[in-house]
């Protein structure tokens, strides 16, 4: 019988205990607020992490799906609209691009990197093209300074995929603040991860951050008045409260992984692997530490049976789902997101690694390729 798992990918149960006092706390003082809907909780995390992100704004919402699709929404995107997205990215990002309507036009990154870049993007920019949709692919920052100037010389709108970028920075301004809006996703495994489900958008723009407040309050400002048909997209207290005590360790925890980031790299730098780059202007965070082998079905089955949990970051890209086969894009339209796709493993790393547990990893991976 093959080993039980000793090394976790992520150990958010241990996450919860280091601050269970505190978070306990928020949640009891929620409870006994009489406020279940909105709040003070939700309005102090709002600035809280305005602050965070050096934005003007922020609006909670109920995910980070719902504030792809809001943010679309706010900007007036819909239906004969293109957006540009990367063709390797968590499918959420092109989901959010449908539900408003618009077509998602998928940009290949360059082999090495994860993400794209402004010159990648503006190779496909049309008479359609109504905005740039970037993602931070597994904590790594994109290039917003030329992603806006790029935006700027075709007049079209930034809106930056965060939901696994909190904390990352370019050139040292942190994400949430570069485009015209950033959605956030508060996910339990996120860098900065709820007990559920959870999202914002920040921005600098006081009209659109109001815009996006009424959309997810069923297009509401006034209640019982309805201005337009709105959803029913709301931060929940209890959530708030959470993040808010999180949002406290969020730099220590994150300097945490980057600890184990740059162990894995020193560790794994002569293994016959493709290691992630860190630009020099680039501040990662690391939410995933992700490497690429020819090999990697059989390393993921090594690392198994050593009992090193691991997981695929995408095993299918969103242009080969079915929910898009609409678009035509036939296996081998898009090659690098497909080599990503059968190539990728994603090691295990989190605030609460152990150094044994790092050690166990990389002496596993070193194994394989030297046995």
């Amino acid at each position: 019988m093959d080993k039980m798992s000793l090394v976790p990918f992520l150990n958010l149960k241990a996450a919860y205990q280091e601050l269970s006092n505190e978070i306990d706390a928020a949640v009891s003082r929620v409870c006994g607020s009489g406020w279940y809907i909105g709040g003070p909780e939700v309005e102090q995390f709002e600035r809280s992490f305005a602050n965070y992100t050096h934005s003007r704004f922020c609006v909670g919402v109920a995910n980070g799906l719902d504030a792809l699709t809001l943010g679309l929404r706010a900007l007036e995107i819909g239906v004969g609209d293109e957006v540009l997205v990367p063709s390797n990215t968590y499918i959420a990002t092109w989901l959010a691009v449908s539900a408003v309507g618009a077509t998602p036009v998928p940009v290949e990154p360059k082999l090495g990197s994860f993400n794209i870049e402004a010159a990648d993007m503006a190779a496909y920019i049309t008479p359609r093209t109504k905005a740039v949709l970037p993602v931070h692919l597994y904590g790594m920052p994109v290039d917003m300074d030329a992603v806006c100037v790029m935006a700027k010389a075709h007049d079209i709108y930034v809106i930056e995929d965060g939901a696994q970028a909190h904390g990352a920075k370019v050139r040292g301004k942190p994400i949430g603040t570069h485009g015209d809006v950033v959605a956030w996703s508060f996910y339990p495994g996120k860098n900065l991860g709820a007990l559920g489900d959870g999202g914002a958008i920040t921005t600098n723009d006081e009209e659109i951050a109001d815009r996006v407040r009424k959309l997810g309050n069923y297009g509401s400002s006034i209640k019982y008045y309805n201005d337009e048909r709105g959803a029913n997209s709301r931060l929940d207290p209890i959530q708030a409260a959470i993040l808010a005590v999180k949002l406290k360790y969020l730099d220590q925890w994150n300097q945490r992984r980057k600890e184990v980031a740059n162990i894995y790299v020193s560790a794994m730098a002569d293994l016959p692997i493709q290691l992630p780059r860190t630009p020099a202007w680039a501040d990662a965070i690391w939410h995933v530490f992700v490497i690429r082998s020819s090999a990697r079905n059989a390393l993921q089955e090594h690392l198994r049976r050593d009992g090193v949990q691991t997981l695929i970051h995408y095993p299918l890209p969103p242009h080969l789902q079915r929910a898009y086969r609409d678009l035509n894009l036939e296996k081998g339209r898009l090659p690098i997101a497909e080599i990503y796709a059968e190539q990728s493993l994603s090691m295990p790393i989190g605030p609460h690694l152990t150094l044994a547990e790092v050690g166990q990893v990389t002496e596993s991976v070193t194994r394989f390729f030297r046995q």
